[in-house]
């Protein structure tokens, strides 16, 4: 499922782990399921740290696999298959379960890790959609961080009936333990500033009375939006030749297949 170049780059991602990982994929006879496998499966032979277990399991929703430390239960769950923009927040996903460190600050962290009650997210989303990943990421790295978090990408254009159900008009869209939470492009300082009803008060302190900005911009025209993609359609994202960053993550789109 992934060209040549794209595997000898997640392999040199994948060499970063610092743990092993599992992955759990819950399938049955979709080809959407066969299509996940066929990208799993690549994953896997890229690193004797990752491991493949395949369950025809009753999970709740299908095709679906989540990223586990041996040991752990699984807390980072992604319904569908994470390609165009959503690869990056894959190989993230991996990277991060497997213990390489999250690119947030200290105090960020700790925010994190002191948030209370078990939190469940379920973010839906589209492919082609350029905000996603930034929800897709945060999500995913809170549930890292904090064992009582929980966080599913799901994938609007494969469970239509849930995007029907749960009235999903745009992406992202994010719910909290079945409840709506948020919609549109979200970072993770925003996030934790919504569940964290005392963060206003310390930031507020740890600036002792200077302007805070959330952005700032000279000699710049009129503010842009963010953009807010539908959950319906699933582009295809084109492999792009270009350079790579270990920090960041930052790697190219993969491309889809589509199965006849």
């Amino acid at each position: 499922m992934l060209d040549d170049g794209l595997k000898a780059q997640l392999k040199g991602y994948l060499e970063r782990l610092q743990q092993p990982v599992e992955i759990l994929a819950s399938l049955d006879e979709s080809d959407g399921s066969r299509e996940m496998l066929q990208l799993l499966n690549d994953i896997a032979a890229l690193s004797p740290r990752v491991a493949l277990e395949v369950r025809r399991d009753d999970a709740e929703i299908k095709p679906s696999f989540a990223l586990r430390r041996a040991g752990e239960e699984p807390r980072v769950r992604f319904a569908g298959v994470p390609m165009g923009h959503e690869f990056t927040s894959l190989v993230l996903a991996l990277l991060q379960v497997g213990g390489h460190p999250p690119k947030a600050d200290a105090k960020t962290l700790d925010q994190v890790r002191s948030l209370d009650g078990d939190l469940s997210f379920e973010t839906f989303v589209s492919l082609s959609c350029q905000s996603c990943p930034d929800v897709v990421q945060a999500l995913n790295l809170m549930a890292v961080v904090n064992p009582r978090v929980r966080h599913t990408m799901i994938d609007g254009a494969l469970f239509q009936a849930q995007v029907e159900r749960r009235g999903v008009m745009a992406v992202p869209c994010v719910f909290l333990n079945g409840e709506p939470f948020g919609q549109g492009r979200m970072l993770l300082a925003e996030i934790i500033a919504k569940l964290d009803a005392d963060a206003p008060r310390r930031e507020a302190e740890s600036l002792g009375g200077r302007a805070a900005y959330d952005v700032l911009v000279v000699g710049g025209g009129p503010a842009v939006p963010p953009r807010r993609c539908t959950p319906r359609g699933r582009a295809s994202a084109p492999v792009l030749r270009q350079s790579v960053s270990a920090d960041s993550c930052t790697i190219p789109s993969a491309s889809r297949t589509s199965f006849r």
